[in-house]
């Protein structure tokens, strides 16, 4: 196992944190939403190291802070120093809850947790963190004091210098408690407790014996597999030459496969697609609000040799140090293009529309590409913040020749964040350099930054392919990134994260054989390394080549025993994974081989020669090239044999004992679109009506 050799990678992930970690957060995060970084050596002042939210600046900056407030007491100055350095804690974003607005100190642990198997010693009931800072500071004058009512929702802003008692600010323990203190022990919270304590060890997950598959389509050049917004049974598919269908998903158990008439697509882009066997359409997304607005956009390359209307900047520019005419091929002849489209007009609401208009709407982004590989190309929307995140890759010169990865000028070897709603005019467009038609959120982690490109949202990846947001934990977003030589890397995603390329290949340092635009120093940066992956030795090795596929957390209940295990694959090898983390939301994940098999009464014949090591007949899956998931959150496998869809364990014969008997017909169905839409517009009526009894009240 590779996790086996890498035992600090996994470790370090579990620190720190004296409270019960709650099931639905996220993975270590900063109060700036950006990951924890690796320190070096030891912080200064603040008793961290290992994995921390703190360099040493944000590690001056606490001390000066904490000598300013002059506090004469030992114990109460302990207690003080302590939550001031609680900010550099990998779980700071949560401790000070970043996400809903930041506070002056994290939430102090004001009861004490009855789940003591989580936490590292026993504690009595009537012992709390809050009220041990109460105990300690009570009398004891600080200057600038934390503390102070006035800074509960104003962190940041400026102060007069004023001393201050807490029995001063407040009348009693339980009021000052009341506002600081936070209740950890139904495990839904987190809140600090002074002292740092390893994540519950006991929190373990079993992992499945196999995954069972059913083959329901019998296309087979699907790359993309998209559910449909109105959160009906259906989805969209399309393929590499730029057809998209709309399709009917069958129920679990039915027998039925894919509702989909290939001569009849939904959307027909393939005159404007440029076909060949490292190019095409790589990506598509529908606008979460397509049910009401009808927006859908596609991410294809075109040539610009071939397509008057494929014009734009080249990724190999002065800007970023890369020279075109030293390059070999014929620098950006293609580039990277999204697009938007419309199913506007063509049916009485957008959610009933079975066809869409084919011209471009309008042209979001348009990139020339240096070389003619790893150019990425899925495009998805956030489920939190609904803008649209576009993967690139690092233009395909072999060991990223020209360090386009790590430039932060440059838009190559990236993830972008762009905001589709909000369109500048094209004088706006020209005067920020944009690449298209979308306008950058504020909170991008270089929007501010001179010099560096706003546009990006993580960097240091070389050929990103398929990345998902978890169904269950939104900020789980996960990206298999493909390797160059030695590795394939799973890596969680978070703002401003820099995940190595080329100065690591997954973790393994990497020295590229030839230099074009400079080099990035290892030690300057602070790489986050993948949480799965597999050297290309571990794969079959009479294959020869070794290229990741992206999945997605399992997240139905079709197969209890896979629920909350991500599963990803290899295009080539046809070997698939299980990543299973423990504890939950840790970041630590240990993977499995996953054995499958093809159900015996599966709806299309999918079945080779029997598997010699067990009764389970193996799929003939071919070439796997993606994951998907659609709105019951079962997950399917698009392969160069056709679609497949994970169903019962008991149907290939493995054992779940969580499995329950199911009676064909007994799952609810998901809304028809006409369902779908009568739903939404009594949403809408209701909030109408919410709104206008808040204006009654009002004027009463």
């Amino acid at each position: 196992m590779i996790m086996a050799k890498f035992p600090m990678i996994c470790s370090i992930f579990c620190l720190l944190l004296f409270c019960l970690i709650n099931p639905s957060a996220s993975h270590p995060l900063c109060t700036d939403l950006r990951a924890p970084i690796t320190a070096k050596k030891p912080l200064a002042f603040c008793p961290y190291n290992g994995t921390v939210c703190c360099d040493s600046s944000k590690d001056l900056q606490l001390q000066k802070k904490f000598v300013g407030m002059n506090i004469s007491d030992s114990a109460c100055a302990s207690a003080v120093k302590s939550i001031l350095c609680a900010a550099c804690d990998q779980f700071s974003a949560e401790l000070f809850k970043a996400k809903s607005g930041p506070r002056p100190i994290p939430v102090l642990c004001n009861t004490p947790s009855k789940a003591t198997s989580s936490l590292s010693r026993q504690q009595e009931n009537d012992d709390s963190f809050c009220s041990s800072v109460w105990d300690a500071c009570k009398t004891i004058p600080i200057l600038n004091s934390p503390f102070a009512p006035s800074l509960q929702t104003k962190a940041g802003e400026p102060q007069n210098s004023t001393v201050s008692k807490l029995n001063d600010l407040w009348q009693s323990k339980d009021d000052f408690c009341q506002a600081f203190g936070g209740n950890s022990s139904d495990g839904k919270a987190y809140c600090y407790s002074g002292e740092p304590v390893k994540l519950n060890s006991s929190d373990s997950f079993s992992l499945p014996n196999g995954m069972c598959l059913e083959k329901i389509g019998s296309g087979t050049n699907y790359l993309n597999m998209v559910p449909h917004p109105d959160g009906s049974n259906r989805a969209f598919f399309s393929d590499q030459p730029g057809k998209i269908w709309l399709a009917t998903i069958p129920e679990q158990d039915s027998g039925q496969a894919i509702g989909l008439d290939e001569s009849s697509p939904f959307a027909d882009l393939t005159d404007q697609v440029y076909l060949d066997a490292k190019f095409g359409m790589m990506g598509m997304a529908f606008h979460p609000k397509f049910a009401q607005n009808g927006r859908f956009f596609a991410s294809f390359n075109c040539d610009k040799s071939k397509s008057p209307g494929c014009v734009g900047r080249c990724a190999c520019n002065s800007d970023v140090g890369c020279d075109p005419s030293k390059i070999a091929s014929q620098p950006c002849q293609f580039h990277t293009v999204v697009a938007e489209y419309s199913a506007n007009g063509t049916a009485p609401n957008p959610s009933l529309a079975e066809k869409a208009k084919p011209s471009e709407m309008r042209r979001i982004f348009t990139l020339g590409l240096p070389y003619a590989d790893s150019h990425g190309g899925q495009i998805l929307f956030g489920p939190e913040d609904g803008y649209m995140y576009v993967m690139l890759g690092d233009g395909g010169s072999k060991g990223d020749l020209y360090n386009f990865a790590q430039n932060k000028k440059s838009l190559l070897g990236k993830i972008l964040r762009l905001d589709v709603d909000n369109i500048p005019s094209e004088e706006q467009i020209s005067d920020l350099g944009l690449w298209g038609n979308y306008s950058v959120p504020d909170d991008n982690p270089f929007a501010k930054e001179k010099d560096m490109a706003h546009e990006i949202w993580a960097l240091g990846l070389r050929n990103p392919w398929r990345c998902s947001f978890d169904a269950e934990r939104p900020n789980y977003f996960l990206c298999a990134d493909i390797g160059q030589d030695q590795y394939e890397e799973v890596d969680i995603i978070t703002k401003g994260g820099n995940y190595g390329w080329s100065n690591f290949e997954g973790p393994i340092p990497f020295k590229p054989k030839e230099i074009a635009g400079g080099k990035t120093s290892s030690s300057s940066i602070d790489p986050i390394f993948p949480v799965l992956g597999y050297n290309h030795s571990e794969i079959n090795k009479e294959i020869g080549s070794a290229a990741i596929s992206g999945g997605f957390f399992y997240r139905s209940q079709t197969d209890p025993c896979m629920y909350g295990s991500y599963l990803y694959g290899d295009l080539y090898a046809k070997n698939m994974w299980a990543g299973v983390e423990t504890p939950t939301n840790s970041g630590n994940f240990t993977k499995t081989d996953l054995p499958f098999g093809c159900a015996h009464d599966s709806p299309l014949n999918c079945t080779t020669v029997p598997n010699t090591n067990t009764n389970t007949p193996l799929p003939a899956l071919g070439y796997i090239f993606s994951f998907a998931q659609d709105n019951r959150k079962d997950v399917f496998i698009l392969t160069s044999t056709g679609v497949y869809r994970v169903v019962r364990p008991s149907r290939c014969g493995f054992t779940c004992p969580k499995e329950k008997t199911v009676v064909v017909g007994s799952r609810p169905p998901s809304p028809a679109p006409a369902a779908a839409h009568r739903a939404y517009s009594m949403e809408l009526i209701l909030s109408s009506l919410l709104l206008l009894l808040g204006y009654l009240v009002i004027l009463l």
